[in-house]
């Protein structure tokens, strides 16, 4: 028998970006889903659970550092492992 390690709990607030604060690098080894409005979303940027905030890129538009121009969408996070 093997046993899947457990895996960590996942945060309120968590960014992809490293600059970020609220960067946890050991949690992207996992595929983690974010559903937004019931929907699944697969290009956020940054969540915030209790809040109930997504950030996504606003298309191809770059910000002064050359980094996604994010837009912030208020709603219903659930975040969970696939």
């Amino acid at each position: 028998m093997s046993e899947t390690p457990a895996r960590p709990e996942l945060p309120d607030h968590l960014s992809i970006d490293a600059a970020s604060p609220h960067y946890h690098a050991e949690l992207f080894q996992y595929d983690i889903g974010i559903r937004f409005n019931d929907k699944e979303r697969h290009d956020v940027e940054e969540y915030c659970i209790s809040e109930g905030w997504i950030k996504v890129p606003a298309g191809k538009t770059l910000d002064r550092k050359g980094k996604p121009l994010l837009l912030k969408l208020k709603g219903r996070v659930e975040v969970f492992y696939r």
